[in-house]
Parts: structure tokens; C-alpha cells; sequence
């Protein structure tokens, strides 16, 4: 078993084992869950470090440059004249997944961390829980399309319960909401895949093949295939590669989510449990703008480039749109989640100038998003479970009673609003400098969208240093007396949350070739696509 299989089965292992122990040993459930996230956390950190960089190593559309490949013959099936289904369990990494794949893995041990205040049906939450974990690292493993969604499919299952089971009091309509919304996006990408399967061959055996870096070379397609660059097939009077990158780049952008399809995570956010929240912050807004630059601009790239102008514009109006609404919010956990959508627009827009400066600041985003949201949502979490509330206007003066978490607070919010130093600050600065050339370079996006884009990075700064002056400045006063026992100052295990993700912006902000280096092969090979 390969070194990405133990990262992804892990996880499964020791839900089985957690399954299989008598409800009196529930004690042991959290502690299972932490050390085998804390190892898979260690196991891509080695990953990581062991990455070799350099265009030799890009990957991208060359399945020859990918690291820690592992290719087993997974279905076999004689379709008679279509030729035999070929499916393979293939897992490899790139300079783009390899970065996600580690901020998965410590964003799902910070969660499990955020897990100690659950207490109801233990068994139940840590085995999906950790059947989350490995999908989410799959999904950023995985290059054969049909694995691909499979992983991506399976994600819906645990949350879906997650949030229905152990969240608020509207949980049950976050959860549906969310499945179907995300449900929505996928059906119609399996039409997608399959249409895919039937144009691409592999050309080593000539079987029609699911290999995502296949499809992403033009000379594997058949001829007369209908997303066959030359074939000239249309769907609904409209070319088919167009129709197949619009079809993908839905189901992405709901899971970014970008607006106009964004509605579903303000109420999964708000009912989830804190931990889930982390995740969904941290990690699952990811796998939307991994599939965009994987999948969406990977295999339809002629197709994005006709469509760069839009994509931009989308970006800009959900960078602009999420702060606005956020600014709008009373309730913390509601305010974060349309950070969220404000921040993830920087990643279109850098994608969509598809200059270099631009997809090492998407990247450079996701990652940062990553660290940031979830000490943002961890936050309100450390005071929603100490009174059970979240209304902003309910709090004034909280520095002077808890001094060590507001000093966590301003380091969350001045880094989330681009403070020089941290790597917030190095995200949105190269995605604006290259939406700003884009211009000049290739035409796709022009120079009013980036000066748009730095007006979300005004308003982010109105809407967190108000809720920061709001609730942390001032004399002292809570809605009600009693609160001021309850909230006590971080413990422990709080910090052990706050402080590695504190450090690790502070670190990127300041070092930020630690992601670059590992970025530019694959960013150069990418950017080759569309010339």
C-alpha cells in the first residue's frame, strides 16, 4: 500500500475500529480519532517535505511528473462494441494538491481538537467524522475521474449527518439544504464524466479510460468523440466542450461557493457543530476551487478562456457581495461564513486572470482561507459554548476579561483583513497584481475587476474591525450577568488549536516560497494549457 493509500485509509481504519468497541469504552472514541489524525497529519508533513519541485516535477497534464503515484487496475468490464470500462484506483499529487492535501490533514486534527465539546451518540459522530477525512483526502488524491467522484460523492454522506444530527435548531434544513444543492451540482457532472469516458481513450491499452490527466490532452481524444476539440458537437446549439466546462464549473461553484450559488452556506455554517464548521470552512470550500483549476480548466481550457471575462466578473461580485452582506451580519458564525464567500472570490478571479501571479494567489488563498476561517469559526465557537449565543451586539469589553483570547481575536482578524506579515496579505496582493496584468498579458481579465477586487479588502477591514471594536473594546457588558463567570479565558486545548494556526499564516506571510517553490512547476505547466 502506498504512502497516499495509508493517508486515505487511516482514517477508515480506525472508524471501523471505533464502530467495532462497546459503548463503554466511548471515552476512547476522541482519542482514536486524534492519534490517527495527529499520524496522517505527520505522514503529510513527510509528503510534503520529501515533495520534489521543479518543472520536471509540474504534473498538471503530464502523469509521468506526478509524485507518490499509485495505479491499480480497479474494473474491468467487456461492453462488447464500446470496448472494455476501464476504471483505475489512481492516486498521485501535484504541486496543487499536494499543498491541499496537507492543509486537510490539519485542519481534520484542529477539528477533531474542536470535537471534545461534543457529548451525544460519540460512536456515531467520530466514525463519520473520520469517513469525511478520507474522503476529502481522495477527492485531492485521486486522478481517475470515476475514483474522483466517488470520493467527491461520498463527502455528501457523512456531512449530510453531521450537520442533521449535531447541529442547531434549524439543523435539518441546513442539511438538506446543503445535500441538495451540492447533489444538484454533481448528478449533472456525472453526465460530464461520462461523456468524457466515451471521448478519451488511453494510449497504452485503447480502451476509453476515466484518467482526469488523459483528458487533458487533446491527442487522447477520438475522433468524432463529442468533446473532441475538433469534432464540432454541440448540445443544446451550443459547442459541447463549452456546455461541459459550464456543467463542471457549476458543480465546483457551489462547493466554493460562489455567488449566485452560495445560499446554502450561511445555514450549513450556522447550525453546524464548530468542528464541522472548521471543515467545511477549511477544507470543503477547497475541493470547489481544486475541481475548478483540476477538472474545469484542466480539461476544457479553450472553453475557460472564451468564458475568463465571466469567471472574473463572479469573482469580483462575490468578493464584493460577501463583504457586504457580511458587514449586514449580527450573528458571528454568519458573519464568517460570508467572509468566506468574499475570500474564495479571490480565488476565481486569480484563476480567471491566468496569468502566474494570479493561480500562485488563488493557491496562496485557498490555503490561507484555510488556516484563517477555521481559527475565525473556532473562535466563535470557544464563546458560543461557554453561553450559547453569537449575537454580536450582545458582547462589549471582552479584551479586559479574556485578554489571551483577544489577543488569538486581533491576531484572526487583522490577518483576514490582509495585514502586511501574515499570508492573507500575500494571497490577495499576487491574485490583485494578476488580475491587474492580465490585461496587458493575455486580455482575459481587465484592470477594473482587480481595482473592484481591493475594494472587498476595504470592506472585509469595516466589517471585522467593527465586530472587533464591538465586542472587545469598551467597558465590560454582557446581556446577561451570569455570562460573565461562563466566559473564562482559553484553556489549553483551545490554544493548541490557536496557536499552530496562528503561526502557520504568520509563517506563510512572512515565508511564503514555502508554497511557492512547490506551486511554480505546476503553475507554469498549467498556464501552458491555454497558449
Amino acid at each position: 500500500m502506498g504512502l497516499l493509500s495509508i493517508l486515505i485509509f487511516l482514517p477508515i481504519v480506525s472508524g471501523v475500529l471505533i464502530l467495532a468497541l462497546p459503548k463503554s469504552l466511548n471515552t476512547w472514541y476522541k482519542y482514536i480519532t486524534l492519534v490517527a489524525c495527529a499520524m496522517q497529519l505527520l505522514l503529510a508533513s513527510y509528503l510534503y517535505y520529501a515533495f520534489k519541485t521543479g518543472d520536471g516535477f509540474a504534473g498538471v497534464n503530464q502523469l509521468s511528473q506526478y509524485q507518490y503515484v499509485e495505479n491499480l487496475s480497479w474494473i474491468r468490464l467487456q461492453l462488447g462494441s464500446l470496448g472494455t470500462l476501464q476504471i483505475d484506483y489512481l492516486l498521485g499529487v501535484d504541486g496543487f494538491s499536494i499543498a491541499l492535501v496537507w492543509l486537510s490533514a490539519l485542519v481534520m486534527l484542529m477539528a477533531t481538537l474542536s470535537s471534545w465539546e461534543i457529548k451525544t451518540n460519540l460512536k456515531g459522530y467520530f466514525s463519520l467524522f473520520l469517513l469525511l477525512n478520507a474522503s476529502v483526502i481522495g477527492v485531492f488524491c485521486a486522478l481517475d475521474l470515476f475514483l474522483f467522484y466517488v470520493f467527491y460523492e461520498l463527502m455528501l454522506l457523512p456531512l449530510y449527518f453531521l450537520i442533521g444530527m449535531w447541529g442547531g435548531v434549524r439543523r435539518e434544513y441546513a442539511s438538506i439544504k446543503f445535500f441538495l444543492y451540492t447533489l444538484f451540482g454533481s448528478v449533472f457532472m456525472l453526465l460530464v464524466i461520462a461523456g468524457l469516458y466515451l471521448s478519451v481513450t488511453d494510449p497504452a491499452t485503447g480502451n476509453h479510460t476515466f484518467n482526469m490527466v488523459h483528458a487533458m490532452n487533446p491527442a487522447n481524444y477520438s475522433n468524432g468523440a463529442i468533446f473532441n476539440l475538433s469534432s464540432g458537437a454541440q448540445i443544446f446549439g451550443f459547442p459541447a466542450r463549452l456546455v461541459g466546462f459550464i456543467v463542471v464549473f457549476v458543480a465546483f461553484a457551489i462547493k466554493v461557493p460562489v455567488f449566485p450559488f452560495h445560499t446554502w452556506l450561511p445555514d450549513a455554517h450556522v447550525e453546524a457543530p464548530t468542528p464541522i464548521s472548521l471543515i467545511l470552512a477549511g477544507v470543503l470550500l477547497k475541493v470547489g476551487g481544486y475541481g475548478i483549476i483540476r477538472i474545469a480548466y484542466g480539461i476544457f481550457p479553450e472553453a475557460a478562456v472564451s468564458l475568463s471575462f465571466w469567471m472574473g466578473l463572479i469573482g469580483v461580485i462575490s468578493i464584493i457581495y460577501g463583504a457586504m452582506n457580511a458587514l449586514a451580519q449580527r450573528d458571528m458564525k454568519r458573519l464568517v461564513a460570508y467572509s468566506s464567500v468574499s475570500h474564495m472570490g479571490f480565488v476565481l478571479l486569480g484563476v480567471a486572470s491566468l496569468t502566474s501571479e494570479g493561480i500562485n494567489g488563488a493557491m496562496m488563498q485557498m490555503v490561507s482561507h484555510g488556516f484563517l476561517s477555521v481559527m475565525l469559526f473556532f473562535i466563535v465557537g470557544v464563546i458560543y459554548t461557554r453561553v450559547h449565543d453569537r449575537d454580536i451586539y450582545n458582547f462589549r469589553g471582552l479584551a479586559n476579561h479574556m485578554p489571551v483570547f483577544t489577543g488569538f481575536v486581533m491576531v484572526a482578524f487583522f490577518a483576514s483583513l490582509g495585514l502586511p506579515g501574515f499570508s492573507a496579505f500575500i494571497a490577495e496582493a499576487f491574485t490583485l497584481i494578476g488580475a491587474f496584468s492580465s490585461e496587458s498579458l493575455n486580455g482575459y481579465v481587465p484592470r477594473w475587476m482587480a481595482v473592484l477586487g481591493a475594494l472587498g479588502i476595504l470592506l472585509g477591514a469595516a466589517y471585522l474591525l467593527w465586530t472587533l471594536q464591538r465586542m472587545y473594546f469598551g467597558k465590560l457588558r454582557l446581556k446577561k450577568e451570569e455570562w460573565k463567570q461562563a466566559l473564562t479565558d482559553v484553556n489549553a486545548r483551545e490554544l493548541t488549536v490557536l496557536i499552530p494556526l496562528a503561526a502557520f499564516s504568520l509563517l506563510l506571510g512572512i515565508m511564503p516560497s514555502l508554497l511557492f517553490d512547490v506551486m511554480q512547476g505546476s503553475v507554469n505547466q498549467f498556464i501552458t494549457l491555454f497558449k
